[in-house]
């Protein structure tokens, strides 16, 4: 905004000196013409070289020089020029220089304020010169030392609402990054829970169930699950073949193996994310046909569609009801249908009993695209649209912007109407025909502004109807201001009108196109030509005098209107893009980042059990017909399915992941009776890890039966688990050593051992200040 400003500044000055000038050697002498010209001619040259200087920075002393040599040149030149419109071209000039001085030198408020009273002390010099022996006129300079502070208080709020419009945008900003981050994350970790599912997991499970007596496919099987864990999920980009990935899927090794019929026509282009979301959603149906299809072929096909692909894997097998799955079974759920959704595609599953199983992915680039929003990749990482929150900063910034440049023109009307314009109106009542004409339309024009204060002050728009109101009321007030006073005073010292109306259109019309302010100017101009020549055509001195006037006015204030055009319609989108920008970049860093962290700390959290055991059977250490390795198994697939039911919304959590505890703990053929007692309430999640713990550690190393109990107090919860049979009576020391892992909690645990029977109980303590009633 700083640099649009200086630039509208130069540009103005610039302008309005060569224009000014050009009238004022119009109404010079003719035998002063060559001396006006070798004053005003270096003028012109300094504002050159400023202009130059927009595209190539010069040291501050030059571009200083330079603009004091303008004011200064101009100043003294009135002895010179003599005629009547001297004083009128040398007041509009310097008068034009100190206000756009102001924001030329926004930065440097010390340097546009020298400029300002070297550019009065100049005319005041040079008012001198030209009437010795009379006092000079104080007048005009507070006239020109009062518009300066105008325009540099006209700057400082439209500079305060632009940066209120940045300090809004920032916490819009950082809310959207902070949704953005979250929801990232929660992406990441529903496809890391899915990948666990698929590979370490299910791969414990089979284990522990001690599922065949061929264990050929488990170390290489191991090894490629550890690569699985170590992987950063989230990050892909790029396109891949789905052809290609679909080739190599695996079929599965010996009597898990799985035959497929492949009808892929290829090569099928998409986004990595989906075709990677899809490669490991079949390769976790394949699994679920060799374990439970009860065949051991499939057919694989996959298709092009507008903008999209589609595959389907079928098989004749026995079939199932996908409406009785649990919501705790990961496989369909989140390796398959949550994987998709997550890249903005779908997956459906078809079956019935007897009649075999379908499952259909469909991914589609439109689609993606419009859940998405601008910018945004398919790589599992939902993101919001951007063309909304860039058009909310846009909107917001133009707002700000309209507000404080509304606000700067009002300050403007008022400050100009009850000091400058108050002191000519009362006093050349003389001079006015008739007078009270005159005053009712000072009145009216107050009105306006009180009226326009009433709605701006208080932050809110000024409405149509009060809007074109006013302006009618505005442009009453101009033409009485031109019938109402002698041809030959307009635009002079008595006319207080002509200068003044032009600030209440603007802060009227100010949000529509400048077009619209340019129509009022050019009425406004119209009825002051047509009072002039309805009294006779003026001379050509006369003509050059209020030519001036009009410039000095008019076009300042029409300039004021461009500059607003251009904030609002080109500053403001442009600084929209840019804030943006910076803030997706900023975006990408901190999901990185934290999604980086968030994969340590995961993976971190598995080297302790479940890295050790895949280790172990990766490389032949540990062997699956061992029975202590297989409990270990068994415990460790316990726990990754509780985890996994913990992103379940489901009404008692702690509930839930007992649930999916104990069906581990049955597919390995235990029997396990669940019973609570009481009514269930709020638990952190942190407090259910622990609670859990104990029991999944337990009913991991329960060779037949085991009873859990859950009971809720209104102070306190305890779950406890009773094995007649744990594996070695190792049980509780393991859950203890479980326990060990996280203190804040609080949960105590308690543990008796006799023989083969086992018991433990965990309890949590539930702070007075929860306000959780459990009556």
């Amino acid at each position: 905004m700083i640099l649009t400003l200086e630039r509208y500044g130069v540009w103005l000055r610039s302008i309005v000196v060569c224009l000014c000038s050009a009238l004022g050697v119009v109404s010079a002498d003719v035998a002063e013409i060559p001396l006006a010209m070798s004053l005003l001619v270096p003028a012109l040259l300094a504002c050159g070289v400023r202009l130059y200087a927009l595209r190539r920075p010069l040291p501050f002393a030059p571009l200083w020089t330079l603009d004091a040599a303008v004011v200064v040149l101009t100043g003294l030149s009135q002895p010179v020029l003599g005629g009547d419109g001297a004083d009128v071209m040398v007041e509009a000039v310097v008068g034009i220089c100190v206000i756009t001085f102001q924001h030329e030198w926004a930065t440097r408020p010390l340097a546009g304020a020298a400029l300002a009273a070297l550019g009065a002390v100049a005319c005041a010099l040079g008012d001198i010169l030209s009437s010795p022996g009379h006092s000079p006129e104080l007048i005009p300079l507070v006239r020109m030392l009062f518009l300066a502070g105008l325009s540099r208080a006209a700057y400082l709020i439209v500079r305060a609402q632009a940066r209120a419009a940045d300090r809004s945008a920032a916490l819009r900003a950082a809310s959207r990054r902070e949704a953005d981050v979250a929801a990232a994350r929660r992406a990441a970790e529903r496809e890391y829970l899915a990948t666990l599912h698929d590979t370490a997991s299910a791969t414990l499970l089979m284990v522990s169930q001690g599922d065949g007596r061929d264990w050929s496919w488990l170390p290489p099987r191991a090894r490629q699950d550890l690569e699985a864990l170590s992987a950063v999920p989230g990050f892909e980009s790029g396109s891949v073949d789905l052809a290609a990935l679909l080739g190599c899927v695996p079929e599965g090794e010996g009597q898990a193996r799985v035959r497929l019929k492949t009808r892929i026509d290829g090569p099928l282009a998409v986004p990595s994310g989906p075709g990677l979301a899809i490669f490991n959603g079949v390769r976790e149906a394949v699994t679920n046909v060799a374990r439970h299809a009860g065949v051991r072929e499939a057919e694989l096909r996959a298709w092009a569609e507008e903008n999209g692909a589609v595959v389907e894997l079928s098989d004749a097998g026995r079939g199932f009801d996908p409406q009785s799955v649990p919501a705790r079974r990961r496989g369909i759920n989140g390796s398959i249908i949550g994987r998709m959704h997550a890249v903005g595609g779908s997956a459906t599953v078809y079956s019935h009993p007897g009649t075999g199983t379908r499952v259909q992915w469909r991914w589609h680039g439109r689609a993606r695209a419009s859940r998405s929003g601008d910018g945004a990749q398919a790589t599992g990482i939902p993101r919001p649209p951007r063309a909304r929150a860039h058009t909310a900063v846009v909107m917001l910034i133009r707002r700000q912007l309209l507000h404080g440049a509304q606000l700067a023109a009002l300050l403007i009307s008022l400050l100009s109407q009850v000091t400058l314009s108050l002191h000519q109106l009362t006093a050349y009542q003389s001079v006015y025909r008739p007078a009270w004409a005159q005053t009712a339309a000072f009145v009216c024009l107050a009105a306006v502004a009180a009226t326009g204060a009433a709605y701006l002050l208080r932050g809110r728009q000024i409405p149509p109807r009060v809007r074109w109101w006013s302006l009618g009321v505005v442009l009453t007030v101009s033409a009485t201001g031109a019938f109402t006073l002698p041809p030959e005073r307009l635009t002079g010292a008595e006319d207080w009108a002509f200068g003044l109306v032009g600030w209440h259109a603007l802060f009227l019309l100010a949000d529509l196109r400048v077009r619209a302010f340019a129509a009022f100017l050019g009425a406004h101009i119209g009825l002051n030509a047509t009072a002039v020549f309805l009294s006779g055509a003026p001379t050509a001195a006369e003509s050059a005098t209020m030519g001036i006037s009009a410039i000095s006015n008019c076009g300042l204030q029409l300039s004021v209107g461009v500059l607003l055009t251009r904030l609002l319609h080109g500053t403001a989108p442009a600084a929209g893009t840019a804030a943006a920008r910076e803030e997706e970049l900023r975006t990408r860093e901190r999901i990185h980042e934290d999604m980086q962290r968030d994969h340590k700390d995961r993976y971190r959290a598995l080297t302790a059990t479940t890295v050790p055991l895949l280790v172990g059977l990766g490389h032949g250490v540990l062997s699956p017909h061992d029975e202590e390795v297989r409990l270990r198994c068994g415990v460790e697939a316990a726990r990754m399915r509780r985890l996994f039911a913990e992103s379940d919304a489901v009404s008692d959590p702690l509930l839930n992941e007992l649930r999916a505890c104990v069906e581990v703990a049955e597919h390995r053929g235990v029997t396990v009776s669940l019973a609570v007692r009481g009514r269930p309430g709020e638990v952190p999640v942190e407090v259910r890890r622990e609670l859990v713990d104990p029991v999944t550690v337990i009913l991991g190393r329960t060779r037949s039966t085991a009873r859990v109990t859950v009971v809720w107090t209104p102070r306190t919860v305890r779950v406890s688990v009773v094995s007649e049979d744990c594996a070695g009576g190792r049980g509780a020391d393991e859950a203890a050593q479980a326990h060990g892992h996280v203190s804040d909690s609080k949960v105590t645990v308690a543990r008796t051992t006799r023989g083969g029977s086992v018991w433990v109980e965990a309890g949590w303590s539930r702070p007075a200040a929860s306000g959780v009633d459990q009556t």
